[in-house]
């Protein structure tokens, strides 16, 4: 697999109500923008796969890659044209979250705010849930 192409921060939330009609991740018109630019120079890929792994003191990390096809697992976001898919061990991690971009003057990076989250490292980087 490819390098990661963006840094990734986790947020924990209070509790929020699930809705089964909502999709498993929403995006915030920042991020939905931020996608549409990362893949616009891209046209052999059609959107980002977010994806877990086992990384960092608090057990998990997002990973973010470029996706060619979707995979049959995959569970596929599409919102005001940005497609995000999330890899099968990912997606009840991320059930209820909001996938954000935020730029500060020292650091710029997709933020999730993930009400399923019980702790999280002091740097922001992993999460265990």
């Amino acid at each position: 697999m490819s390098a990661s192409i963006a840094r990734a921060t986790v947020k924990a939330v209070s509790r929020r109500k699930i809705l089964p009609t909502r999709a498993a991740l929403t995006l915030t018109p920042s991020a939905v923008n931020k996608v549409k630019q990362l893949l616009q120079n891209k046209p052999d890929h059609i959107g980002l796969k977010v994806g877990v792994r086992t990384r960092g003191c608090n057990g998990l990390t997002y990973t973010l890659d470029y996706t060619k096809e979707k995979d049959k697992s995959d569970e596929e976001v599409l919102q005001d044209g940005a497609r995000v898919f999330i890899e099968k061990k990912a997606q009840l991690t991320l059930l209820g979250t909001e996938m954000d971009f935020v730029e500060t003057k020292l650091s710029s990076e997709f933020v999730f705010n993930n009400p399923n989250i019980k702790g999280t490292c002091g740097c922001g980087e992993s999460f265990n849930i």
